[in-house]
């Protein structure tokens, strides 16, 4: 695995600053049942890291005194955490809306059978991972088979209400681009993930997010070891777009590790670069104290500004580029 920092810290990258803090977005482990070739976690069935039982009531001693409105729980996949239910059952139990960043065929492994009964009974936001809509195109990204398990389980979702507007439990997609390459329009391919799923499997679902593979981690080493590293972020960099800058999800997200240690994003937590520049614990955060903070940045923060930017939320502007 090469280092990606060296490689990033090097940058002319505009400078920001937070808005007022809206969500808590929480890695709880690196360990995953899948091992997929863009993931910007280098996660996978072999990690060890894993958010302990103390550190998760710090998190929700957090969510209890700021003002927060939406815990986007992410890994890894969050789900193989064993104290994953018990902090979505206590962020509900304040008010607050639950993400699960679900990678769809962790619901089809036997121990989590009652995995989308539980989501479902919590009115738990999904976003899962299906970053294209042809069987072929997914495998090789993700480990054969992981279409067919991932359709299992869109369609168990769908079962329980889920991407129906008339159940209120939301079902968004993720869609990935094969390679080094900018994702296409969020709205066109949305159009085009709702058809083709509809008639060959009669699935629904609400949105499509359209994501930019981000250069660090297993995605960013690949490209060093490609020497393609370079000439992509040439690509973001050309890419960039200034108004994307008002919407980037650094300037209302916080992102806690599996440490409780806090960076400005998952992505910025990937590369240890840590809140506004100073090592921080959930436990240590004052939420008013961060409006206005400066944001760490970095060279792979092109990869949220390019073209129609990239958040966890999808394209920041879904409008036609000048």
């Amino acid at each position: 695995m090469h280092a990606m920092v060296p490689l990033l810290l090097n940058s002319d990258f505009p400078p920001l600053r937070r808005a007022k803090l809206e969500a808590v977005q929480v890695n709880l482990g690196y360990r995953c049942n899948q091992s997929c070739l863009h993931c910007h976690v280098n996660a996978g069935p072999t990690r060890t890291e894993m958010m302990s039982p103390e550190t998760v009531d710090q998190v929700i001693a957090f969510l209890q005194r700021s003002a927060v409105s939406c815990v986007d729980l992410t890994g890894g996949a969050p789900e193989m955490n064993p104290h994953f239910r018990y902090l979505v059952q206590s962020a509900r139990a304040l008010g607050i809306k639950v993400i699960d960043r679900c990678n769809l065929t962790i619901l089809e492994q036997p121990d989590h059978a009652d995995l989308a009964d539980f989501l479902a009974h919590h009115r738990v936001e999904i976003v899962a991972s299906l970053p294209c809509y042809l069987e072929e195109n997914v495998d090789s990204q993700r480990g054969r088979g992981v279409f067919e398990t991932s359709i299992g389980a869109l369609k168990r979702l769908n079962a329980l209400g889920y991407g129906s507007e008339e159940s209120g439990l939301t079902l968004h997609l993720v869609y990935n681009p094969q390679g080094p390459r900018l994702p296409p329009p969020q709205q066109r391919l949305e159009a085009e993930y709702k058809q083709e799923l509809a008639a060959r499997f009669g699935i629904v679902f609400n949105r499509l997010y359209t994501l930019t593979n981000m250069p660090i981690q297993r995605f960013g080493s690949a490209l060093v070891s490609q020497g393609r590293f370079d000439p992509y972020m040439a690509l973001l960099q050309r890419a960039h777009h200034p108004a994307n800058l008002q919407t980037v999800m650094c300037r209302t997200l916080i992102s806690v590790d599996w440490q409780g240690y806090v960076y400005d994003c998952d992505f910025n937590q990937m590369l240890t670069l840590p809140l506004g520049g100073r090592r921080i614990q959930i436990s240590q955060i004052d939420a008013a104290h961060l409006d206005s903070a400066p944001i760490a940045t970095a060279a792979h923060c092109y990869g949220c500004t390019a073209g129609h930017g990239s958040s966890c939320g999808g394209a920041l502007d879904t409008r036609p580029l000048p």
